[in-house]
């Protein structure tokens, strides 16, 4: 099978490309798969005659950036197919970086105002050891390009200058309007250009009227002034809280107070308040006649009138001299009807158990009628 590659010829790569970016270089290819039929090929890179890259490489790719290469060498890169153990022929390709390896962007830009002009600061484009591409384009320069971009959004007119430094301040520009920067390295030895930066856009500025600082300094102004009038009523208002939670000025509850006892008290005890229900009033006492008669004492012999002391006198002895215990009989008569005394009584109690209030009696009159004792008359006392 191997007699049969090598009489048949092993097809080699074809389309042989160097990628490029500064000194980051990658030699692509191509191959057909066809011919090897379900074999897998391989491929072998190198440089000069003996110096070998990548060896028995699966992929259709080699990178070549840690090879070593000089920026301004001249060299020959060429790769076959191996298969089996077969090789086919080399397939080649020139190479220069000075001249064939892209250039590109600056690796970082930014934008700053100073009043009405406008500073841009570039970072140069990095080769493969993270250094600045100058070392190997002395003369690498940058094309700027900006424009103003107007509040429609419609297009304007582009502005564009070239300059080799870093920093750039661009005075042509108009205060408070927006401008947008593109830029793009190049070098007119080979005249290699990289492409575009992302647009980058920014806003002038100009001198401040003088309407306009006054108008921030009153605005200012106010602001403090609210602000410490704010901190201040927080602040009183948050004391007045605490005290009136933590240190407060009664020691009772106002519904405590709106009944005012009628007597000193010590104001941080509370006291018995009396009740309408307990306060007494005047209290008239009503009492039967015959209860009057018994609770009050003998009518004064002397106020009678004289028949009628002697006659209780008589028949009080004529029932003591009787020794056999009968009793006489009597009957009242009618002209004694006319004597009726009349008493009247008056007294006022006081009831010594309210210490807060007394008790008063209402003078009562009353009329007491006694019935008219009839003397003993036609009554005679038998002895038996």
């Amino acid at each position: 099978q191997t007699c049969s590659f090598s009489e048949a010829g092993l097809t080699p790569p074809h389309d042989l490309f160097m990628l490029t970016l500064n000194t980051n270089y990658t030699l692509t290819w191509d191959w057909d798969q066809s011919a090897a039929g379900s074999d897998s090929a391989t491929f072998t890179v190198q440089y000069g005659k003996t110096k070998r890259l990548c060896a028995e490489t699966s992929g259709r790719s080699c990178d070549l950036t840690r090879s070593g290469l000089n920026y301004l060498g001249l060299y020959t890169v060429r790769v076959q197919t191996n298969l089996n153990g077969s090789h086919s022929v080399w397939k080649s390709i020139q190479f220069c970086p000075d001249k064939d390896a892209a250039i590109g962007p600056p690796s970082k830009v930014r934008l700053g105002v100073s009043g009405s002009t406008l500073d841009i600061f570039i970072t140069d484009p990095q080769n493969s050891s993270n250094n600045s591409m100058k070392e190997q384009l002395h003369k690498l320069y940058y094309e700027i390009v900006y424009w103003e971009q107007p509040e429609d959004g419609k297009g304007s007119m582009t502005m564009t200058m070239t300059t080799d430094v870093t920093i750039l301040t661009l005075s042509e520009v108009e205060p408070w309007t927006r401008y947008c920067v593109q830029i793009r390295s190049r070098d007119d030895f080979y005249n290699k250009s990289s492409t575009f930066t992302p647009p980058l856009c920014i806003q002038t500025e100009g001198v401040v009227p003088w309407w306009k600082i006054f108008l921030f300094f009153l605005l200012s102004l106010v602001s403090c002034f609210l602000v410490v009038l704010l901190f201040l009523y927080g602040s009183h208002h948050c004391f007045h809280v605490c005290k009136a939670t933590f240190l407060p000025n009664e020691k009772l509850p106002s519904y405590f107070k709106e009944v005012q006892p009628s007597f000193p008290t010590d104001g941080d005890y509370p006291c018995l308040i009396v009740s309408e229900l307990d306060q007494c009033d005047p209290v008239m006492i009503v009492c039967p006649e015959s209860a009057l008669l018994e609770t009050n004492p003998a009518v004064d012999s002397a106020a009678l009138p004289a028949g009628l002391d002697q006659d209780r006198s008589g028949r009080h002895s004529r029932q003591n001299s009787s020794s056999s215990g009968d009793s006489g009989v009597y009957s009242a008569g009618g002209n004694s009807a006319g004597l009726q005394p009349k008493v009247a009584l008056t007294f006022t109690d006081v009831n010594p158990t309210f210490n807060s209030e007394k008790l008063n009696m209402l003078s009562m009159n009353s009329e007491i009628k006694v019935s008219p004792i009839v003397p003993d008359e036609g009554v005679e006392d038998i002895e038996v």
